[in-house]
């Protein structure tokens, strides 16, 4: 199947129909012209499409795309990969993709948000995890001295905009809090029941459940101040650089007082929404000496330092860090920007009776890298003039008159607001998701040359070397190189058929490797547990 096939590719720009129907690409699914499908065709496409693919030369074509299988959207590319002599470069050969399988390469999309394509999304929820347990307990180019160093897990929330239905429980017995069960407290329960300016009652007694549409929903949604919330959630970020500062200034003057060297802090974050639409950041912090001789150096810190210190460097950095916005026609005072009075901080431990460990941190803060706003109800791609009204709305829902204040207050008029627009659909909030210090660990493009060197040796025949992350990102030192000279051709697969086998093969062979997995921990369980006695 050439590029110019009439088969349609299955991503759309406008959804099609869902429900007891099968989902059908909608408005502007198709790169290429179809002009054979017919409507009353629809539900017979796929099945009729697979079973064709499923033919002869399925394995090959299976091969061909098996590192975008997974994809919800992979990225179609065609044109010509040529093979160069790094030494002289010259062009040794030319492989034009119409020779083949589809006449294109398929790519990953390489989504980060599981909402969009849960097989790319699952690829970085992994990488991240290795990048931040490696920081713990080294490995991957970071010394396994830091498994030494103090380090304390803390969440940093945003201040209140005005009472939002809440469920607080004051002891969890429950392990997983994403299922909990335990019994909350009455929401805002008050001895006198007031009302605001607009007659809304300023109290609530119910005991609000995990799926309680309620949560995070202003008591009143006029006295709610929505402009402050997307204005810190857009100033969020430097509010964390500053907070960092004072947190390394803080604990090098306690060095300094009692005679050691200096240190610095290396971290990772997560940014996570609450059900209000304000980002609140976990946040991983380990204390780290600095090599006057070699800045570059992981080094244990002093041993005048404890986790202790570490501790108050951060309840004190987050007492105390502020600043004021730029002035706005709608704040000429701008908007104090500060944490909020919640603040968790958490000493962690490799082993031990501490709750907190290693293992749990690294697996939370790779989830919340791969979420989004979804939590809030609202999930859109940027927005622009053509958009906006469809999401915007400042008398109606919370969601609504938060992207509405973005849009109002990002007006290109207003200086240092600007961003407020072109983050509209993240409620104003335009940071990374995950982010790390330089120094914390390992990257991500060593992890992704990692798993191409793996994919070359399999190729090869070749036994995997653990010291592939030591290397250059080239991997190796080889004589020639692969260019490609591709253009995109379209996203999606190219059938729905298409699209059922690759990720159906992919979802099998994750399900192997998951297996695998558990009987490999199993057997280590096993293996190193104490027999009981007679």
């Amino acid at each position: 199947m050439t590029p110019s096939s009439s088969a349609p590719s299955t991503l759309a720009l406008v959804p099609g129909k869902t429900g007891h129907q099968l989902t059908l690409p909608g408005t502007g699914a198709n790169t290429e012209t179809d002009t054979t499908r017919r409507y009353g065709d629809a539900p017979l496409f796929a099945h009729d499409s697979a079973i064709t693919r499923a033919g002869d030369g399925y394995f090959t074509w299976l091969d061909h795309v098996w590192s975008a299988a997974g994809c919800t959207a992979p990225i179609r590319l065609h044109g010509q990969m040529h093979t160069v002599d790094t030494h002289t470069g010259a062009i040794l050969a030319t492989l034009p993709t119409s020779a083949l399988p589809d006449g294109i390469i398929y790519k990953a999309c390489g989504n980060r948000r599981a909402t969009v394509c849960p097989s790319c999304a699952e690829t970085y929820r992994r990488d991240a995890y290795h990048l931040v347990r490696s920081g713990l307990t080294g490995g991957k180019g970071t010394p396994e001295s830091v498994s030494t160093h103090p380090a304390v897990f803390a969440t940093f929330t945003a201040p209140t905009f005005g009472p939002v239905h809440t469920r607080h429980v004051r002891t969890h017995t429950c392990k997983d809090k994403t299922r909990c069960t335990c019994r909350p407290e009455p929401c805002h329960a008050r001895r006198t029941i007031d009302t605001c300016p607009h007659g809304i009652r300023q109290a609530c007694f119910a005991r609000h459940e995990l799926a309680d549409q309620r949560i995070g929903q202003p008591l009143c949604l006029d006295c709610y101040d929505h402009d402050h919330h997307v204005v810190w959630n857009n100033h969020a970020g430097e509010l964390w650089r500053r907070t960092k500062q004072t947190m390394e200034r803080h604990l090098n003057r306690i060095a300094r007082s009692r005679g050691l060297p200096r240190i610095r802090i290396a971290h990772g974050k997560a940014a996570e929404y609450q059900r209000r639409g304000a980002v609140h950041f976990h946040v991983l912090l380990r204390l780290d000496g600095l090599d006057s001789d070699d800045p570059t150096a992981v080094v244990p810190p002093p041993d005048g330092l404890t986790v202790d210190d570490l501790q108050n460097a951060v309840q004190h950095a987050a007492t105390v860090t502020r600043f004021t916005t730029d002035e706005h026609e709608e704040k000429p005072g701008g908007w104090p920007i500060t944490w909020g009075d919640q603040l968790d901080i958490r000493p962690l431990t490799l082993r031990g009776d501490n709750p907190v460990t290693d293992v749990m941190v690294a697996a939370y803060l790779a989830k919340y890298a791969t979420k989004g706003t979804e939590i809030t109800g609202h999930a859109s791609r940027r927005l622009d003039h053509t958009s906006i009204e469809q999401h915007a709305n400042r008398t109606g829902t919370h969601t609504e008159r938060l992207i509405a204040a973005c849009w109002d207050l990002g007006h290109p008029n207003h200086a240092g607001f600007d961003g407020l627009r072109r983050w509209a659909h993240m409620l104003g909030f335009g940071g990374h998701f995950f982010t790390k210090a330089r120094r914390y660990s390992t990257t991500f493009a060593a992890l992704r040359a990692a798993r191409v060197h793996y994919r070359r040796a399999q190729d090869t025949g070749n036994d995997y070397a653990p010291d592939a992350f030591h290397r250059q990102p080239d991997l190796d030192d080889e004589t020639t190189l692969i260019i490609g000279d591709l253009t995109y051709a379209g996203s999606g697969w190219k059938t729905t058929g298409d699209a059922l086998l690759a990720n159906t093969a992919a979802a099998q062979a994750r399900e192997y490797t998951r297996a695998g997995r558990e009987e490999l921990a199993f057997e280590q369980a096993c293996s190193s547990s104490t027999p009981l006695a007679a």
